[in-house]
């Protein structure tokens, strides 16, 4: 189906002639052959979204329509690469045609040529069903790339299965179905980036997601499968979280989407991730990483795309039961694309421009996300957790973005620059932030950490709430007008903040705690207030506390290394023992 363009708007083409034309099909714009996607039919035109740039184009050129919607490729071959917004691999455009992309390029996403050693699991004889595992490729050391029967496969009876090494476009299995018919079934799969991939069902989540963070865990923790935003102003961290999360977070697999951010930012991903050791395997992290680069110098109608792009990818590794983290950074740079877009098709604006739709559209996102039993036989379990960072302009946290996505979002880290400025990392503000996974993770800590874990946490919430409210009388009447029990309390406070939530990303001992050292370094943080109270109960000064030697053992627990836990067990009993010689 051939149409031709009537009207260019930056990345919007509008074009007649596409009579039978559907919403999100990808069609070819121009002599250059642009790849665009139809996002509004009127009866007598289509309005394009071009992912590239439309300058040099012009009307009476043709619009050509491929008849399928944008989808991906999913096969052996994704973990290691880095893409575009609408999964070009970057790095083979780059031996292609040089730094810069050219206009209409097309390069298969996966490289079609190369063999990969399959190595079958499936019985021939035996029947199989939509999601069913054929067997599976070593794809890297990291990861097994299972390759399973397709989400919309009929099944049948399994005829034939090879041994060896193929082509993702070559011939493993033939299946016949009840009808007689034979299925051929390849390594590669295809799937639209709209459209959620199917599962057998939803379970509710709950094992957190480990991140390595203390404030993370400890109070605000999220759970596999889970959803949270982290929305902060400039420069207060947003970035460096979600590579923190990227590197130490309890998953099988990640997905890390640079949507619209700085070029630089995902500079900093490639150079580290190669470099850092995976504590899991022992190997380079980035053998369980895809990376989806769309920078802020990219057309901006791509960055809509390509938080979609991200999640299908994510959902395709999670069907394979892994663990997924999917982050976004961030999905404030989407919405712009919405907006910009919504603008060009004349829409009614909602709130400061955004297009009406914004609420739904972030809810039909984060809600790709779960816990859910894959499709198939084998009964597989796999989690996709979705963490997308948002910048609100100037930290201003009741913008239409950040409001619609607390909607949606389980857990709210919120960034604070007064923190970031004062250099505290991460720079989440505790009175700010929430998790609504508590409830669900509380038996896993009671279970898997210690029956006294809730009460470690809810003890810490609030002496941290107490602080804040203690700090404004500070300013009113001064310290020293405060009675012993709140000058204790301020100093615990204090020594929570500094030597528990405070955590250097920079540090190769302090950059990841397990949740073994988050319990015995906060077991003593308590500790030294439980020592204080008692001897607030005994009528002594207990400012004579604040100065012991062994404060300077707490501020140093965190540095203490993994195998040397065994220090950290004694502190509390040191901390009585040296308060009770007072």
């Amino acid at each position: 189906m051939t149409g031709k363009i009537v009207k260019i708007a930056g990345p919007l083409v509008i074009a007649d002639g596409l009579a039978d034309i559907k919403m999100y099909d990808v069609v070819r714009v121009g002599a250059r052959r642009l790849i665009g996607e139809v996002i509004e039919i009127k009866p007598d035109s289509a309005a394009v979204q071009v992912y590239e740039e439309t300058a040099g184009l012009t009307p009476g050129e043709p619009v050509v329509s491929t008849g399928e919607p944008l989808s991906v490729l999913l096969a052996p071959g994704l973990i290691t690469t880095i893409f575009d917004g609408i999964q070009r691999p970057l790095e083979r455009i780059k031996d292609q045609c040089g730094s810069f992309i050219a206009k209409g390029i097309d390069i298969p996403a996966l490289d079609m040529e190369k063999k990969w050693r399959f190595v079958p699991t499936a019985a021939v004889g035996g029947t199989l069903r939509a999601g069913d595992t054929l067997g599976y490729v070593q794809e890297t050391m990291a990861v097994k790339h299972l390759i399973m029967l397709p989400p919309l496969a009929k099944g049948g009876v399994l005829k034939s299965i090879e041994s060896g090494e193929f082509k993702i476009t070559e011939t493993i299995a033939v299946v016949t179905g009840e009808n007689g018919a034979e299925e051929k079934i390849a390594m590669l799969q295809k799937w639209p980036i709209r459209r959620k991939r199917p599962h057998a069902g939803k379970l509710p989540p709950d094992k957190p997601l480990i991140t390595g963070q203390r404030i993370i865990d400890t109070l605000f923790p999220i759970a596999k499968g889970g959803t949270a935003c982290i929305p902060g102003p400039f420069g207060s961290g947003k970035t460096v979280v979600q590579h923190q999360l990227a590197k130490w977070a309890d998953a099988d697999m990640i997905v890390y989407i640079g949507c619209g951010e700085r070029g630089n930012e995902m500079t900093d991903v490639l150079q580290e991730f190669p470099e850092l050791k995976d504590p899991k395997t022992g190997e380079s992290l980035i053998q369980r990483t895809v990376l989806i680069a769309n920078t802020s110098n990219m057309p901006v109608a791509a960055r809509e795309a390509s938080v979609y792009t991200g999640v299908t990818i994510a959902e395709y590794f999670r069907d394979m039961g892994y663990n997924v983290a999917m982050m976004a950074d961030s999905t404030s740079r989407w919405a712009e694309a919405l907006r910009e877009m919504s603008g060009r098709l004349e829409e009614m604006p909602g709130e400061e421009g955004y297009p009406a739709y914004l609420g739904s559209r972030l809810a039909e996102f984060y809600e790709r996300a779960g816990r859910v039993t894959a499709l198939g036989a084998q009964k597989r379990e796999g989690t996709l957790s979705v963490i997308g960072a948002v910048s609100p302009p100037g930290g201003d946290l009741s913008e239409p973005v950040t409001q619609n996505t607390l909607r949606v979002a389980k857990v709210f880290w919120a960034l604070d620059s007064a923190l970031a400025y004062a250099r505290h990392f991460p720079a989440i503000n505790w009175l700010k932030s929430y998790s609504l996974y508590i409830d669900n993770l509380e038996p896993y800590y009671a279970r898997e950490i210690d029956e006294d874990w809730p009460q470690m946490r809810a003890q810490t919430t609030e002496l941290l709430q107490q602080e804040s409210e203690l700090q404004e009388m500070v300013k009113l009447v001064g310290m020293d007008a405060l009675s012993g029990r709140e000058q204790l309390t301020l100093e615990a406070a204090r020594s929570i903040r500094e030597d528990y939530l405070h955590q250097v990303a920079f540090d190769e001992v302090d950059t990841y705690t397990s949740f073994r050292k988050q319990y015995l370094m906060l077991k003593a943080a308590l500790a030294f207030y439980q020592a204080g109270l008692k001897l607030l109960q005994q009528s002594k000064d207990v400012t004579r506390i604040f100065k012991l030697p062994i404060r300077s053992k707490i501020a140093r627990m965190k540095y203490t290394p993994e195998k040397d836990l065994a220090q950290l067990e004694k502190l509390p009993e040191e901390i009585a023992q040296a308060v009770g010689e007072l």
